[in-house]
């Protein structure tokens, strides 16, 4: 008999519609898309969701609060004792929303900022840095936990220690950092993408945070693999003794995505059609999960498809590669080495000494 591991968490794009147009969006947004799941379809995924046994959701977008009905989704997830994530801009978060906010528990907040103000605003637009840290007040006015997500490019990656004295002061809990990578806005502006070597200098910035214990500081999935101090900001974001082990991309596996249209995707930052594995509206979610043939571009992914420093490295039948979507978006195929790991930039560094 075979035993179906079932996943954990979920990241639900529930509008491609968003107030800012910023120069590193991975998904382009701008106006709502075509066959955007109603409130009631988001209700039955909802339910389908609850039926697997999902532990949490994050809901993304574009921006989460540009759907009208965002509350009455939380109100269902609540009701249904799935907890939420939401990712957002900050410019729509208002003291009557926040108050609702506070109804609906656990609920955190994710706060996208990019870096002290005349550097976030010139990635998102003119007011967003302070419409951001407006709504951190609010948050914590009603009590909701909230967090901050930096997605790192060579506009931010030299003023990251006036944003974190700007999160220190607004008592920001936590603050989350991923690589922007070459998809969607960021592809028309490569000039923003950071160097494979521009990483190491980047983790002992945030690691030397880590250490002074003031803001929980940790890394996306798309940075780390075998690196001590990566390691050691996991232990500590997340006060555990032991880190845990990067075991290959949780897409299809551990997590998936859900399109605002209502396509199951492993994750919503790879988002070509090869990789959809069918719609709500059409399958059940178990149904779709359930198929063996679902997600087999990682479910079935070995170390033998991964090329050049990955496919030697001695981690590379655990590891797998590390971030699916850095190696696609850099490479152009999921099937190529990881530039951006930062487990063999620390071993080029020792062998250049």
């Amino acid at each position: 008999m075979v035993t179906i591991t079932y996943p954990k968490t979920c990241v639900w794009e529930i509008t491609m519609a968003c107030n800012m147009r910023c120069k590193h969006c991975g998904s382009s947004c701008s106006t709502p898309l075509p066959n955007e799941l109603t409130t009631l379809e988001g209700f039955k995924f909802i339910d389908m969701c609850k039926s697997i046994g999902l532990e949490w959701i994050s809901l993304s977008g574009g921006e989460p609060f540009c759907r009208s009905d965002l509350l009455l989704l939380l109100k269902y997830l609540n009701k249904c004792n799935i907890p939420a994530n939401i990712i957002s801009n900050g410019w729509l978060i208002t003291e009557e929303i926040a108050k609702e906010l506070s109804l609906i528990k656990p609920v955190r907040v994710m706060i996208s900022v990019d870096g002290p103000k005349a550097v976030h605003d010139l990635i998102r637009k003119p007011g967003a840095f302070d419409r951001a840290f407006k709504s951190f007040e609010l948050l914590q006015k009603y009590r909701i936990m909230s967090g901050c997500i930096t997605t790192l490019t060579k506009t931010n990656m030299d003023s990251l220690e006036e944003l974190y004295q700007s999160l220190l002061k607004a008592n920001v809990q936590c603050w989350q950092f991923q690589l922007g990578m070459p998809m969607g806005n960021l592809a028309k502006n490569k000039e923003m993408l950071l160097e494979p070597e521009d990483l190491p200098k980047l983790i002992d910035y945030f690691h030397s945070k880590s250490i002074e214990n003031k803001i929980g500081v940790f890394p996306a999935d798309c940075i780390g693999y075998y690196d001590e101090k990566v390691d050691d900001m996991l232990k500590r974001a997340f006060m555990r003794d032991v880190a845990p082990v990067w075991r290959g991309c949780n897409a299809g596996k551990r997590s998936f995505g859900l399109l605002h249209n209502g396509d199951v995707i492993g994750c919503t930052s790879i988002r070509d059609k090869e990789y959809i594995e069918g719609n709500i509206k059409e399958r059940s979610l178990r149904d779709i999960w359930e198929d063996p043939n679902s997600f087999s571009w990682n479910r079935k992914f070995s170390k033998e498809r991964l090329a050049g420093e990955c496919k030697n490295c001695k981690y590379s039948e655990q590891c797998l590669g590390g971030c699916a979507n850095v190696r696609l978006t850099t490479k152009g195929t999921v099937d190529s080495e990881n530039k951006y790991c930062t487990y063999n930039l620390n071993l080029k560094k020792e062998d250049s000494k």
